[in-house]
């Protein structure tokens, strides 16, 4: 009988050391149903329930410990293909902006130079009055 309550408190100790562990390193963001710091005191206060209803109630689900920060590929991150075509789009802007001022310019030089050379017409092409 003995054998077997030393049996049961080395499972039972061993359990409670296990799910502290796993309790511990858990993401706060991650456990359910009660805080963290919770969930260890229980742990400790209960040393076989606690552990018992830290598996059920408050361990993370399996579906949930994929971390959204897992990288992708670029191609497979529409994050970043969105991001990549915003990006695109506005130096296409930029390119044709740019491409407009250069114009806007070149018409500016050009129509202060058609007026210049109108007045400094040269008064030989209107005849004298000498002939």
């Amino acid at each position: 009988m003995v054998r077997i309550i030393i049996f049961a408190a080395l499972i039972s100790v061993a359990l409670m050391i296990y799910t502290l562990i796993e309790c511990a390193r858990t993401e706060r963001h991650r456990v359910r149903s009660l805080p963290k710091t919770a969930w260890l005191v229980i742990i400790i206060l209960l040393p076989l329930l606690g552990p018992g209803l830290w598996f059920v109630l408050g361990r993370p689900t399996a579906g949930a410990s994929k971390s959204p920060d897992t990288q992708n590929a670029p191609d497979d991150d529409e994050d970043f293909l969105r991001q990549l075509e915003i990006w695109r789009r506005q130096q296409q802007r930029e390119t044709e902006l740019k491409a407009r001022e250069e114009e806007l310019k070149r018409k500016e030089r050009e129509a202060k130079k058609k007026p210049n050379k109108g007045n400094s017409s040269d008064d030989s092409d209107t005849p004298s009055k000498d002939s």
